[in-house]
C-alpha cells in the first residue's frame, strides 16, 4: 500500500471560515492530485459537506470519490448528513463511491497501524446533555481503539474536536487516549485565529498534530 496522508474535509460553503482562501476548493484538488497516488490512504477528520441529508451531500462525495486515493470519513460537528453506519455504507454502495469510507466503532488497517477516531465533543463541566455525549464519545474511541490492539495494531487517533485546547483538556477522552497508549493524536475543527491556542508537539507522552484544511494550507499531511 501507499503513503498514508491526512486531510480535513472542507464544506462547500466555508468561505466566511476560511477568510483570504476564496479558492480553496481548487487547492484542494489541485493539492490532492500532486500529493496522492490512487494507492494511497486518506483520512477526513470531518466537516465533510454542509448538505442536511445524504442526498444534499452527494455532490461532495462524488467530488471527494474522483479524487485518488482511499478515503476514510469521520463526523465532524457540521456533518449533519451523517446517519447509521448501514445507511452510509448503503447510500454509498448505491451510488458506487467505492472510495469512501465511515470510521465509527471500527479501525482500519494500514500496515501495522490501527486509524482508530471519532466525532469527540468539547468540555462544558455541568451540562448534563453534554456530558451524555461526550461519554458516548468516549465510548466510541475506546470500541475503535480496542478493535486495533485486537489486531495487534499500533493506533493512530483522529477526532475532530481537539482533546486538549489552550489550558482547556477534555480528561474523559485523554483517558482513553493513555489506556490505549496512543502516541500520535490528529485533529481538526480549529480555523483561523484559533489556531493560536492549537496544542501541537508532544504533551504528556502523546504527539498532537493539528490537520485543519487552513492550517495545512490545504496540503495533505504525509505520515507515513
Amino acid at each position: 500500500m501507499g503513503d498514508t496522508h491526512l486531510s480535513l474535509g472542507v464544506p462547500e460553503k466555508t468561505m466566511e471560515i476560511f477568510s483570504g482562501w476564496h479558492d480553496y476548493q481548487t487547492r484542494i484538488e489541485q493539492n490532492w492530485n500532486e500529493c496522492i497516488r490512487p494507492e494511497d490512504t486518506v483520512v477526513l477528520a470531518g466537516d465533510i459537506s454542509w448538505g442536511m441529508t445524504l442526498e444534499q451531500a452527494k455532490p461532495d462525495f462524488a467530488l471527494i470519490d474522483r479524487l485518488p486515493g482511499q478515503k476514510i470519513i469521520l463526523k465532524g460537528n457540521h456533518d449533519y448528513w451523517w446517519n447509521s453506519m448501514k445507511k452510509m455504507t448503503d447510500f454509498f454502495a448505491a451510488n458506487h463511491f467505492d472510495t469512501l469510507h465511515i470510521l465509527h466503532n471500527n479501525c482500519y488497517a494500514y500496515e501495522h497501524l490501527g486509524i482508530c477516531g471519532t466525532r469527540g465533543w468539547v468540555n462544558m463541566p455541568g451540562e448534563s446533555e453534554d456530558a451524555r455525549v461526550l461519554a458516548r464519545e468516549q465510548q466510541r474511541l475506546r470500541v475503535s481503539l480496542q478493535a486495533a490492539k485486537n489486531q495487534n495494531l499500533t493506533p493512530v487517533a483522529f477526532l475532530h474536536y481537539p482533546p486538549v485546547f489552550g489550558s482547556s483538556r477534555n480528561e474523559l477522552m485523554l483517558e482513553v487516549l493513555h489506556e490505549f497508549g496512543v502516541k500520535d493524536c490528529y485533529y481538526g475543527h480549529l480555523h483561523g485565529r484559533t489556531h493560536q491556542k492549537a496544542v501541537r508537539g508532544v504533551k504528556e507522552g502523546i504527539c498532537y498534530h493539528l490537520i485543519s484544511g487552513d492550517y495545512l494550507q490545504f496540503v495533505p499531511e504525509k505520515i507515513l
